[in-house]
């Protein structure tokens, strides 16, 4: 793969950072033409984006040096280095959840109905940022025989080089893709606040449950376990999930579904 697209002078342009700007933008631009059939303003959904863009990095890196901590307590300058990989999504999920609740409340505005404005532009962000991981090498999986098995050779790469690989990035964009296209077609049939949300975090976790099991790189397992952190945080916010959308539905499904 290509973890360095291209120079410029002293500007290098790397896959990861592109890819994951690449997916930044077509969620919101998502998110945008999604709240203009609700007569949202732009604006509003702007200001939510650059919230979300905000704890989605900082959570997401804290959890991934969290996990790798040994790494990273020798390596302090490492930490800032987000273009070479190394983004958790559970934590970006959780920081933003918490960042927009705030944010929300102080607005006067309903969690749930913005939740299901943004879960599909997480789905198709998240599906774009992949491809980033996969030209980078990070997130890369066990050894395998498959047919479609990657081979990572590139010196920079930060996978295992010359060895077949599970391509658990690609494993993880098709899910991504799936699901956006899913929830695209439940948000128009949602019929209460917080559906297409819930259903994201239900879809989403599950995925990311299984490809797990085919992924190679240091995960942070749980002492005295064989679970990952990921997969228990993938596990906890998929029961919430399914609590909430059964506790959600018979309360909220008169109320209006408009931020």
């Amino acid at each position: 793969m290509y973890p360095d697209l291209f120079s410029i002078g002293p500007l290098t342009i790397h896959a990861y950072g592109l890819l994951v700007a690449l997916g930044f933008v077509t969620g919101i631009l998502v998110a945008v033409r999604l709240g203009k059939k609700q007569g949202l303003p732009a604006r509003l959904v702007m200001d939510m984006a650059f919230i979300m863009i905000l704890w989605a990095i900082v959570g997401s890196r804290l959890l991934y040096i969290l996990i790798n901590f040994s790494y990273y307590k020798t390596h302090l300058m490492d930490i800032l280095k987000i273009w070479q990989g190394g983004l958790v999504f559970s934590g970006g999920l959780v920081a933003v959840a918490a960042a927009m609740a705030f944010y929300l409340r102080r607005q006067q505005l309903s969690f749930w109905a913005a939740g299901d404005l943004w879960a599909p532009s997480l789905a198709v962000g998240q599906a774009i940022g992949r491809i980033g991981c996969f030209m980078a090498g990070c997130c890369y999986g066990e050894p395998t025989d498959l047919p479609w098995a990657a081979i990572f050779a590139h010196p920079q790469s930060l996978a295992p080089q010359n060895i077949p690989l599970h391509p658990t990035q690609i494993y993880s964009s098709l899910a991504g893709f799936s699901i956006f296209f899913i929830l695209l077609v439940l948000y128009k049939r949602r019929k209460f606040p917080g559906q297409v949300f819930l259903w994201y975090l239900i879809l989403h976790s599950t995925a990311r449950l299984f490809i797990e099991r085919f992924r190679g790189d240091e995960r942070g397992l749980i002492p005295g376990t064989e679970m990952t952190l990921t997969q228990l945080a993938a596990i906890v916010i998929l029961m919430a999930a399914i609590v909430a959308l059964f506790s959600l539905k018979p309360e909220r499904k008169k109320n209006d579904v408009a931020l």
